[in-house]
Formats: C-alpha cells, sequence, structure tokens
C-alpha cells in the first residue's frame, strides 16, 4: 500500500487529470488548495499586488494556486500507469510549471474502503 501525493501546478487541469485517475482505477482522492513558496516569493515582484501580500491575498486568486491531490492504492503495481496518466495530462514532470509527485509507503490506514449504504 502508498500514498501518492501530488501537486499540480495548472488548476485548469484538475478535472483532466481527475478523469485520467479514474481511468486507472484510482476510487478517491483529496483535493486541497496549495501554494509553494515560489509562487509566494514571486508574488511579491508583482506591481500589482499590495506591497506586502498576506496568504489571505494569495488564496483570493484562484490563478496562484496549486492543487494538491492525495490518494492511497492498495496495489503498488499501479503506480506507473498512474505516472504516465498524469503526464499525459500534465506533460513531462521534470519539466518546469508541471508539478511533483510522490509514492510513499504506507504502513497502516484506517478509514479507508468504507461502506456507504446506497440511498435509492
Amino acid at each position: 500500500m502508498c500514498i501518492i501525493l501530488f501537486v499540480l501546478h495548472d488548476y485548469e487541469k484538475l478535472e483532466d487529470l481527475l478523469d485520467a485517475w479514474e481511468e486507472v482505477g484510482v476510487r478517491g482522492a483529496t483535493i486541497m488548495r496549495s501554494s509553494g513558496m515560489g509562487r509566494v516569493r514571486q508574488m511579491a515582484l508583482r506591481d500589482d499586488l499590495p506591497l506586502i501580500p498576506s496568504l489571505d491575498a494569495l488564496f483570493e486568486h484562484e490563478e496562484y494556486l496549486n492543487r494538491t491531490l492525495f490518494t492511497v492504492l492498495d496495489d503498488e503495481s499501479m503506480i506507473d500507469r498512474l505516472v504516465e496518466v498524469t503526464q499525459g495530462v500534465v506533460g513531462d514532470l521534470s519539466q518546469p510549471d508541471t508539478g511533483f509527485l510522490v509514492v510513499l509507503p504506507v504502513l497502516r490506514a484506517y478509514g479507508l474502503n468504507k461502506a456507504y449504504d446506497q440511498k435509492e
């Protein structure tokens, strides 16, 4: 079992990325708005923002936000395919402005694969 953590640079590619992940077999993912140090520092160089921008001001502008996705995979054989489809959507991860992806082992996980009643 592993956790995939992916920081997506271009938030407009989120829907396509989720579609690609679902096609590979990802059944769920958590998505958070995030911003990296480079973007926060880059804001200080812009002349149309306040002299000392706050993080709140940053989060008001969607174009300055990344999307951080994470999911847990039971089947580690999915990793290579997940990386492949991710790069198919965002481009080569070794290139700038695409994002970054890490794979970490999971020793234990609680609360996954919950069975919910299907209401008709």
